[in-house]
């Protein structure tokens, strides 16, 4: 049963094509569509996860799992680099934090604006 599920993945893989993917120099994975910026990784992941959106809304079939196998590949991505920048601008709030307990005025609004450009990349 192994044999032809695994079978089967590997002709699925062969019939999706429709994806932006390179194989990796290892031969045995993709790297999926880069994500390089906030906000490239933020309209990545919101149309990555379309896509896997309306594959589970379908029947589900063996290409379709060899889809989602591929697009998750950019959906990584996406979430690497929104975790890292998101982390950084916790840090960034944090200092704005503390730059209003200490009503240092200067400081609230530099890194204030610092986060604001950032964060807007996500959240309008």
């Amino acid at each position: 049963m192994k044999k032809l599920i695994a079978a089967g993945l590997v002709a699925a893989l062969g019939l999706v094509s429709t994806l932006p993917v390179a194989a990796a120099e290892d031969g045995g994975h993709f790297k999926g569509k880069p994500a390089e910026t906030l906000t490239q990784a933020a309209a990545n992941f919101s149309e990555y996860n379309h896509k896997l959106q309306a594959i589970l809304d379908g029947e589900v079939s063996d290409s379709d799992l060899a889809e989602v196998h591929i697009l998750t590949y950019t959906l990584e991505n996406a979430l690497k680099k929104i975790n890292a920048d998101m982390d950084a601008l916790a840090d960034t709030l944090e200092a704005v934090h503390k730059a209003s307990e200490k009503l240092d005025r200067a400081a609230v609004i530099e890194r204030g604006r610092e986060y604001l450009s950032v964060s807007r990349q996500i959240v309008k």
